[in-house]
């Protein structure tokens, strides 16, 4: 993956694959996180950065919320 990010060309996006997203996020691969919060209490799931114990600074770069409640948030490394 590391020589696929280094070739021209536009950007990577990845919908859905949260083993895939935590694999790149953990090897510094990601330049770019953008997540969508929803107001919903579900009461479990993935944790999405499992692994290096569990914890992957980041700083946030925008922020945006919809009528619906749902936040855009967008990160990046820190």
């Amino acid at each position: 993956m590391t020589t696929l990010k280094q070739q021209p060309g536009r950007n990577i996006t990845i919908t859905g694959s949260a083993t895939l997203v935590r694999s790149l996020v953990l090897a510094g691969l990601v330049d770019e996180l953008h997540l969508m919060i929803c107001p919903i209490v579900l009461g479990g799931g993935k944790r999405l950065f499992d692994g290096a114990d569990g914890r992957v600074p980041l700083q946030l770069i925008a922020s945006e919320t919809f009528p619906t409640g749902v936040a855009h948030l967008t990160y990046g490394p820190a």
